[in-house]
């Protein structure tokens, strides 16, 4: 007989907390959530999972995914009183890596353990088990939690000590992010000079410009299917972490400032709430100002 799994908690139920918590109980964890507003809990609940108003006090490992470092911080200092030695917290959430850093050692002092482990890949691709996950923190602790890494992505790197691990996803959306303004840049710029834009994500998919965005976006920027895998002001929040970091090295990053730009100019067009794809909407809307 198969062993009882035990329970998990999930604080935080947007695009990837969701897709998490699907995961979870596809793969037979009972599953505690909690999301700011409870109704967004709902379908979850009615799949098998539990309300919780606290998991932390419920579970002995907690997955936290939230917007930003700020957010976490102030929602583990509200569930405080469920912390206890042993217990496990592993944050998705992509964040600022001090902020990790600062988390980590706060936890330690409560003898509990922290991991910093966002999660590279759209909530789509986290609901499919494709995505990608970076975990930084104590490897003890990282063992301890073997069995959940295959739930949450098909690719997990232990990155090394808490804040790695932000550090190294704010390197991959960096690249992520300007490969998805590319494609957009690309198509539009086909549309443009005549070449039908179906037929050139097609070359594109076979030439060495190749990249998984193509797959995963190409479509929904051909269709204007900005249906939410996720959200462009989520993108836009992580370019800035990643210009502030870059500024505080004394290192320019050009393209990541006219990303920035680009993404601005999406977000005042009303596309923040939209999938990242709409990046493709500042070039549907005329010439992008220099």
């Amino acid at each position: 007989m198969a062993a009882t799994k035990q329970p998990i908690g999930v604080i935080g139920l947007g695009l990837m907390g969701t897709a998490i918590t699907e995961r979870l109980l596809e793969h037979g964890y009972p599953v505690s959530i909690w999301n700011r507003s409870q109704d967004k809990a709902d379908p979850l609940i009615q799949r098998g999972a539990v309300w919780s108003d606290n998991p932390i006090v419920d579970c002995e490992r907690v997955i936290i995914s939230l917007y930003s470092s700020d957010v976490v911080a102030k929602v583990i200092e509200q569930m405080r009183k469920g912390l206890r030695a042993s217990q496990i917290l592993i944050d998705t959430t992509t964040g600022e890596p001090d902020d990790c850093i600062a988390m980590g050692k706060q936890m330690a002092t409560n003898d509990v353990r922290y991991l910093d482990a966002p999660i590279s890949g759209s909530s789509e691709q986290t609901r499919r088990g494709e995505a990608m996950v970076m975990v930084g923190g104590d490897r003890a602790t990282f063992d301890a939690c073997a069995d959940l890494w295959p739930v949450l992505g098909k690719t997990v790197f232990h990155t090394g000590e808490s804040g790695s691990a932000s550090r190294m996803k704010l390197v991959s959306n960096l690249v992520l992010g300007l490969n998805r303004a590319s494609l957009a840049e690309g198509l539009s710029f086909a549309k443009a000079i005549g070449v039908d834009p179906n037929a050139a994500l097609e070359v594109l998919r076979g030439s060495a410009a190749y990249s998984r965005v193509m797959d995963i976006k190409g479509n929904k920027m051909l269709t204007n299917d900005f249906s939410v895998q996720a959200k462009l002001s989520q993108h836009f929040k992580d370019v800035r972490i990643i210009l502030s970091l870059a500024a505080a090295s004394g290192l320019e990053l050009p393209l990541s400032q006219t990303h920035r730009d680009l993404l601005e100019q999406a977000e005042s067009a009303g596309c923040g709430e939209l999938d990242n794809s709409s990046i493709i909407k500042v070039y549907q809307a005329g010439p992008v100002p220099s």
